[in-house]
């Protein structure tokens, strides 16, 4: 005899609560994922079987993920670290950081932020797209570019990144007037510029991970993939791609809340800032023509052409000249050390498509061969949309067209790899395979600093960086593979199991097939008819 009541088991030791509601649809990483069962394991153990889903007043998985990502960007703050300390003494703008001896490659820290704080004048104070200054070579002298005029170059970046680093730089002038008035520590002031930067950058990414979480829907978790990318510890600092991440994250959600206007004035500012938002309206453009609702999508491009021009028409119409450098800048660069055309000849001899260019003449065929290789991709990846069996969610083929972009492009810098970071996430999400590739695209970063600073330092042949850029690239590839697999087969889309269609579809979600009596009957969706459940309208709280 024990003296336990037997029915002692059956009863609560506490009155229920009057409100038992739970959101039981949610996905449990701890139960379906074998990386989240692991972690669990960490904290106590997989979710209860009797939990209350959805009722945490404080830890919130939003909250969650926010800490999980001031983490990763701590960790990447801190990679950037050793090319911040600083040298010389005096007052704050006296003082520099200490980049000598390539410091920035062996110590793996490099970031564009602080050798432009002084090659783009920003150090003089001097305001972006106004001044120019003229390139010289290793030996001081004045270079002349192919068609014989002085080599004069602009700020290099779309018009909001530009502002974004002036008034970065007005703070960090700000903070060194101070320095020289009240006791306060003095800090090389291009190490607070970079901090600074780094501040609205963390806030950016912050933002990104916020909006991926409210798309990812029942699936809220996979957005953790988001906030502790290996590639944030890495890239997040390198440049400022994050403030466009974020204008591109927000769109999505917008769109997927049906707010078109908004989703195209963040398309409009995120171009401003890179261009590379801009092609969010790629996919729209095709589920809109799939479900005939290219009304909405055409108030999104509209709205995103609107604010793209008032953001940048102030600085088009005072500085035409400093405007327009990025767009020359973009025409006259060759193929990257990361493209993958670097990476053919690194491995064959092979000169590329241009092999004898004066100094600043636009590579001409490469730039054809780029533009015509993305119109091809981009021919398959409509053909996919408007011919699968069923539609395939706005983030499968956002995914698709970002990556095609960045593959066939002749330009892939490391931090560009953050632009498909949400997309990745939210088109497929399986969470070792991401994992996977991001810690791939990642450690591309070490080969290439080694590369940088030069095998006869001890550094690395070109060979080893080419060859994870190759890594990389066929990971990517792979990604895109996968994602295709899932939209012939929706079986397998995750997302879409319990009934769920597209999170981030907004218009688009629960429509049925209503292409234009225009379009060919080959490229209309493939038999049998559609079977989805009628479009249901969405209450916006």
């Amino acid at each position: 005899m024990t003296g336990i009541d037997p029915d002692r088991s059956t009863v609560s030791p506490a009155p229920l609560a009057d409100d038992l509601r739970s959101d039981d649809a949610r996905d449990f990483p701890s139960r379906t994922d074998t990386i989240g069962a692991a972690l669990a394991g960490a904290i106590g153990g997989p979710v209860g079987k009797h939990a209350l889903i959805g009722r945490a007043r404080f830890m919130t998985p939003l909250r969650v993920m926010l800490i999980i990502a001031l983490l990763f960007l701590a960790f990447g703050y801190s990679t950037k670290a050793a090319c911040l300390q600083s040298t010389r003494t005096g007052t704050a703008d006296q003082r520099v950081a200490i980049w000598e001896n390539q410091r920035a490659y062996y110590e793996l820290c490099y970031s564009d932020t602080v050798p432009l704080y002084t090659a783009e004048l920003l150090s003089q104070g001097k305001f972006p797209y106004k001044s120019s200054w003229t390139e010289k070579d290793s030996t001081g002298a004045q270079q002349i570019q192919y068609d014989g005029t002085p080599a004069v170059r602009y700020m290099e970046y779309p018009v909001l990144t530009g502002l974004y680093q002036y008034v970065s730089m007005a703070l960090a002038k700000t903070y060194t007037a101070l320095t020289k008035l009240v006791s306060i520590p003095v800090v090389a002031e291009v190490v607070m510029f970079f901090n600074i930067s780094a501040f609205g950058l963390a806030l950016a990414w912050l933002a990104t991970v916020w909006a991926t979480t409210l798309l990812a829907g029942r699936r809220i978790w996979d957005a953790a993939l988001v906030a502790g990318s290996p590639l944030v510890i890495f890239q997040i600092f390198t440049n400022f791609d994050a403030l466009a991440t974020a204008c591109a994250a927000g769109a999505m959600l917008a769109w997927s809340r049906r707010r078109p206007a908004v989703a195209g004035a963040l398309i409009g500012i995120g171009v401003a800032l890179k261009l590379y938002p801009l092609l969010l309206i790629v996919p729209l453009v095709i589920l809109g023509l799939r479900t005939g609702r290219m009304r909405e999508v055409g108030k999104t491009a509209g709205v995103a052409v609107v604010t793209w021009l008032v953001v940048n028409l102030p600085i088009m119409v005072l500085y035409p000249r400093g405007w327009s450098e990025f767009f020359r800048l973009n025409t006259r660069r060759g193929d990257d050390m990361d493209s993958i055309y670097n990476v053919v000849k690194s491995f064959t001899g092979w000169r590329g498509f241009d092999p004898n260019l004066g100094f600043w003449e636009p590579p001409s065929v490469t730039n054809a061969v780029t533009a015509v290789l993305f119109a091809l991709c981009l021919c398959g990846i409509a053909y996919v949309g408007l011919t699968a069996q069923r539609r395939p969610r706005l983030a499968q083929l956002a995914f698709l067209v970002i990556a095609a972009f960045l593959l066939t492009n002749k330009v892939w810098s490391p931090q560009y790899s953050l632009w498909l970071v949400p997309l990745a996430v939210l088109a497929l999400p399986q969470r070792r395979i991401l994992l996977a590739w991001m810690t791939v695209d990642a450690l591309v970063w070490v080969p290439r600093m080694l590369y940088l600073f030069g095998e006869a330092k001890m550094g690395l042949p070109q060979e080893w960086f080419t060859a994870t850029v190759l890594l990389r690239d066929i990971a990517v590839i792979a990604l895109c593979a996968l994602v295709i697999r899932q939209i012939y087969r929706p079986e397998l889309d995750v997302v879409r199991r319990g009934g769920v269609d597209d999170p981030s579809g907004g218009v688009f979600e629960h429509a049925l097939d209503a292409p234009p009596r225009w379009l060919p009957t080959r490229l209309r969706p493939t038999p049998p008819a559609q079977t989805l459940e009628p479009e249901k309208e969405l209450t916006l709280t």
